[in-house]
Parts: C-alpha cells; sequence; structure tokens
C-alpha cells in the first residue's frame, strides 16, 4: 500500500523506467553493460516504491501513551525551552528518519488539534542542532485531558524539500492516524510535559503508530 502523496511520483517513475529498460534494450548492445544499467534502474525503482510505502499499523491506543509519530531512531532525548508555543520547558524526543524508513507522519496522542503551522526555512541535514528552529518545518499541537497538551514538529531535513501536514485547528483526531507527510529524509520533534515517564533510549529504533514513547506518571 502507498502513501496518497506518492501516487504521482510512482506512476511517474513506472513510465520513467518502461521507457529506460526499453530504450537500454535497444541502443545497448553489450551484454554485461544492458544487464547493469537495467539492475540499477530497478533498484532505483524499488527505492522509490519503499519510501512511499504506507503499512497499516494497529498500535495499542492508550490516552496515557504517546506513540512514536514516525518511524526511524530516537537521537535527542533532553530537557529543553521550548519557546514557539509553550514558552517554558519541556521534554524533547526527537526521531531521525532515514530515506529508507516510512514517512508517514502520525498523531503521537488523540484528541483535538489546537495548534497548527508552517514555516518556510532551510534544508539543513536534519541532526544539524539549528535545524528545528532554521529548515522548513510545521509544528502541531494535540490536547486531550489525560496528556494535556502534546507538540510535534515535522522538520525538512538536506534532502526533504516538501513537508505535508494534514492537522487542521479545532480538528478531532485519532492517536495514529495518518497526519502527514515529509519527503526524502527527515526529523520529527516531540514535546512533552516534564514529569512524562520516558519509554525509549538513544539510539532506539521506533515504529510510528506503535511503539509507546512516553506514558503519564
Amino acid at each position: 500500500m502507498f502513501h496518497k502523496e506518492g501516487h504521482k511520483i510512482v506512476m511517474i517513475s513506472i513510465a520513467l523506467v518502461v521507457i529506460a529498460i526499453m530504450s537500454i534494450d535497444y541502443f545497448v548492445t553489450l551484454s554485461w553493460l544492458r544487464t547493469t544499467l537495467m539492475l540499477i534502474i530497478v533498484a532505483f525503482f524499488i527505492i522509490i516504491l519503499q519510501f512511499f510505502r504506507n503499512p497499516k499499523r494497529i498500535g495499542a491506543l492508550h490516552d496515557q501513551h504517546v506513540l512514536s509519530p514516525v518511524d526511524g531512531k530516537v537521537v535527542v532525548i533532553e530537557e529543553v525551552f521550548e519557546k514557539e508555543f509553550f514558552k517554558d520547558k519541556r521534554l524533547q524526543v526527537s526521531v531521525f528518519m532515514s530515506p529508507i524508513n516510512v514517512h508517514v507522519t502520525r498523531y503521537p496522542i488523540g484528541g483535538k488539534v489546537i495548534f497548527s503551522k508552517y514555516h518556510p526555512g532551510k534544508f539543513l541535514v536534519a541532526w544539524h542542532p539549528k535545524s528545528s528552529e532554521e529548515n522548513e518545518r510545521t509544528t502541531v499541537v494535540v490536547e486531550n485531558n489525560t496528556f494535556g497538551q502534546v507538540l510535534y514538529r515535522q522538520i525538512a531535513g538536506a534532502l526533504a524539500k516538501r513537508i505535508i501536514n494534514y492537522a487542521k485547528v479545532d480538528a478531532k483526531v485519532q492517536q495514529g492516524a495518518d497526519s502527514g507527510f515529509i519527503k526524502f529524509g527527515s526529523r520529527v520533534d516531540l514535546f512533552l510535559p516534564l514529569d512524562s515517564d520516558i519509554k525509549v533510549a538513544l539510539n532506539q529504533k521506533v515504529k510510528g503508530g506503535v511503539t509507546v514513547i512516553a506514558e503519564t506518571k
């Protein structure tokens, strides 16, 4: 199953692959070179398909849990000052996505969207310390009665040139549901209440909509 944001690119890729293979078969006479070029094109096509896959996830939905919004690796767990929305200290948990990860963004908690804002910006590498403040990004805050307010921020990386955000202010959203997409390498930051019980460790691999990032104490 492919994400709807990739349908156009997948169809274009299919057409280009067919044209490329037919051209190679017609113009390239050396057998080993023809085979090598075809394998490279097929491998590239498989990478495109893998990037836009949208696997169904059946996580254990729970109001006391914050689920990972994306697939990837935990690269930051620290107390920080969040200055865009909360303007106070929060626990930040950041997940870095490589180009081979699923890039669907999912709501970490269910509830009501109370803030959603897009910021144009640079395309620093996603692990750069200033990427969360200077890169293209979106900031979304979801609120419920159990966990309070949870902020997640989609951050474009050096290869990512487009962030898709479906979160609309006042919308009622379900935990684990599709909330957006980031194309080609990126990162998502979570900002949680200071008393949150963090359930992941640095360098741990997580799955969006499945892995529990934190729970209320």
